[in-house]
């Protein structure tokens, strides 16, 4: 029994000074380790590691950066000349009726071509001269994940190395600060194949816009149309005449056609405005005395300023009537619009008339001191919080001219929060040329003015 115990205590032993040699051998070498690692910088931070002990030849070995540039230049040159060659066949037989299929040719190697020939451009070599350590990465870059947002958002380079007419050395694009808000729906809406078509999603696209994600980023895919799109009418005709309704997208509206966006459907889709896409009741709108004093008449009003108003702002909802009246007047108007539930925008445009696609989000994209009129009906009511207001007045003040008016047309709110509007819109102090006040029902009140914007010489 003792003796069987002698071999087993001899390998016990054995073993127990194998583990002690190797784990002196492995803090030996976790020492010597550390100890280079310190003398190459590698304790240091991440950006002096980087500045420390590695160059462009240390990343990128033998890697000829220029030959890989002269490569993708070369192959690109024959894309464009390819490209070049398959578009002018198809124009040819488009002429004479070829019998090979032109929307193959289209959609299978014209657009694959165009799309493979971007992508090439964006690829980015490495430079030779190595890293400009004066360049910050943008945390919001690295926010996303879908590419084609994070090239977007990159400042992009000017190619000759200049400052450019803007006196920038590189463009920024921009988006809404709230878009890191809604980074799943941004990503969706940023998911296509460059060159082919969109996705018909104006309604997520607006969404966005209307959350705060505004601007948003411009796309590098063909926008869809009606696919029976027609001619649209003279402009004689247009100004007072319902569009044809097939130039329409009705994808993501209730309705499918103008008819069914009467006030007497009640499942038309939409609330505001509600007889704005019949003609005949629009007509009256501006040029007909009305029992209520705050409807004020577009010739007394214009009678304010003889022959002063010429360029002008409609921000409403509504189908762009404002805009046709005042161009019988020779007053150009831009309308802002927004499609909650109806195509306000299209309608407007298809009249022959000018739509700006902005939300209240936004600031308005027109100089200062630009406009003469600023008109305002239907869109904000006393539902508009006092701070936002405050800032939407201020930024009308920005565009209206010295000598231009303000047009506040039906503004209603409670009774009891009236007086607070009405500071708001005077606290600039503008001139009173019409001032209206009018009930609406128990509880509320209308307010209708013109006002003068004073000039400010300093």
């Amino acid at each position: 029994m003792g003796r069987s115990c002698i071999p087993r205590c001899k390998v016990a032993g054995i073993m127990g000074w194998l583990q002690i040699i190797l784990g002196g051998l492995v803090i030996l070498v976790s020492i010597l380790s550390l100890t280079k690692f310190y003398s190459l910088g590698l304790l240091l931070p991440n950006e002096e590691i980087c500045q420390h002990c590695y160059t462009v030849k240390d990343v990128y070995g033998d890697f000829d950066a220029k030959a890989l540039s002269d490569r993708i230049g070369e192959v690109l040159e024959r894309l464009e000349t390819l490209q070049g060659k398959v578009e002018l066949k198809v124009q040819e037989m488009d002429k004479n009726k070829g019998t090979l299929d032109k929307k193959f040719l289209e959609d299978e190697i014209v657009r694959p071509i165009h799309s493979a020939n971007v992508a090439l451009r964006h690829i980015r070599v490495p430079k030779i001269e190595g890293r400009n350590n004066s360049e910050k990465d943008d945390p919001l870059i690295d926010f996303f994940i879908t590419e084609e947002i994070r090239k977007y958002i990159t400042p992009k380079e000017n190619r000759v190395g200049k400052i450019n007419l803007y006196g920038t050395d590189k463009v920024y694009n921009t988006i809404g600060h709230a878009c890191v808000l809604y980074k799943k729906e941004l990503e969706e809406y940023m998911d296509y194949d460059i060159g082919s078509y969109c996705d018909d999603d104006w309604n997520l696209a607006q969404k966005l816009m209307l959350n705060g994600c505004d601007p948003l980023p411009r796309r590098r895919c063909l926008t869809r149309a009606s696919m029976v799109y027609q001619r649209p009418y003279p402009i004689n005709e247009s100004l007072w005449k319902l569009p044809d309704h097939r130039n329409v997208r009705w994808g993501n509206y209730q309705c499918r056609n103008f008819e069914c966006l009467s006030s007497k459907n009640p499942k038309r889709g939409y609330s505001k405005c509600t007889s704005c896409f019949e003609m005949e009741k629009e007509k009256l709108k501006w040029v007909s005395n009305s029992s209520l004093s705050t409807n004020f008449l577009i010739l007394d009003v214009l009678g304010i300023k003889p022959g002063e108003i010429r360029v002008g702002l409609d921000y409403s909802i509504g189908t762009g009537t404002f805009g046709a009246r005042m161009r019988e007047h020779d007053v150009t108007i831009v309308s802002t619009a927004i499609n909650l539930g109806a195509p306000f925008n299209e309608i407007i445009a298809l009249r022959g008339l000018v739509p700006l696609y902005v939300s209240l989000n936004q600031r308005l994209p027109f100089f200062d001191n630009t406009m003469d009129l600023i008109h305002s009906n239907g869109f904000m009511d006393g539902w508009i919080d006092m701070l936002l207001l405050d800032f939407i007045l201020y930024d009308w003040d920005r565009i209206l001219r010295p000598g231009g008016l303000l047009w506040i047309d039906n503004f209603f709110c409670k009774r009891k929060d009236m007086e607070d509007y009405m500071y708001m819109f005077l606290q600039l102090r503008y001139k009173k040329h019409k001032w209206a006040i009018s009930p609406k029902s128990k509880d509320e009140l209308y307010l209708s003015a013109v006002l003068e914007k004073p000039p400010r010489a300093i």
